[in-house]
């Protein structure tokens, strides 16, 4: 039976050929890696990858549509909200060895999902990714670019990143509104540990100086210009902003 994409799901298929050849090279899947596809869809990408690695997980939301990948034999179907998987135990499940994870990312959730596999980085080996143009431009954002912003820190501070080629509409069916990308994650040797709540406030205020979104802070202990917005900022600069408050604490009465 034919599947009708589900827009509450935020579906588009990919369907061009080229596409997902090109993404499977990127990706150079090898039989015994421990892989994770989310959103496997109709299994478009499903299929060539487990071809490659002999056995893969995937996680869907849509019931007709897992139903439809568990009569696959060679696949290993959670139907779940990926919000709300743990991927720490994933791995542990899974293998020894890091993850690999891969996915035409639902455009709906990508950044708060993003957000949510950062916290796996020292569980992962790289992450392949379909999302959004919009999205990845701010993922790989430089400081003092309009598209740099707090999804930029919290992901340069765990990963390296690099956009590997765009994907125009027309590779989808339906076809989103929007230009996609595809890009790889791979973890950084040592992760930069930022506060969370720090960049949240940062951010929120990204029009306010620093002296203003972030008043508690001793920029002129750091030699950094307190008339600098937060957009300005490196995430090295904000791992510096964290280790000077949690001295601080730790130091008070």
């Amino acid at each position: 039976m034919k599947h009708v994409a589900r827009k509450r799901f935020g579906q588009h298929f990919l369907t061009d050929g080229g596409i997902i050849d090109a993404i499977v090279r990127e990706i150079a899947p090898k039989a015994g890696d421990a892989m994770v596809e989310i959103g496997p869809g109709l299994a478009a990408l499903t299929q060539p990858l487990v071809e490659r690695l002999g056995r893969l997980t995937v996680i869907e939301l849509d019931r007709d549509l897992a139903q439809r990948l568990r009569g696959h034999g060679q696949l290993d179907v959670i139907e779940s909200d990926v919000l709300k998987v743990d991927f720490a135990a994933l791995a542990g499940k899974l293998a020894p060895a890091p993850l690999r994870v891969v996915g035409n990312l639902p455009y709906n959730i990508s950044t708060p999902l993003l957000f949510h596999l950062a916290r796996y980085a020292e569980r992962v080996r790289d992450m392949h990714f379909m999302l959004q143009l919009e999205v990845v431009e701010r993922m790989v954002a430089a400081p003092s670019t309009p598209e740099y912003g707090r999804l930029s820190v919290a992901l340069q501070a765990r990963f390296r990143m690099k956009k590997l080629f765009n994907v125009s509409k027309g590779a989808f069916r339906p076809p989103p509104k929007v230009e996609s990308a595809v890009i790889r994650l791979e973890p950084l040797a040592q992760s930069l540990e930022i506060d969370d709540e720090l960049l949240r406030r940062a951010f929120s205020a990204r029009r306010k100086t620093l002296r203003n979104a972030l008043p508690e802070v001793d920029f002129a202990a750091l030699g950094i210009d307190r008339g600098l917005r937060p957009e300005n900022l490196s995430a090295l600069d904000y791992e510096r902003i964290t280790r000077s408050i949690s001295r601080r604490r730790n130091c008070a009465p």
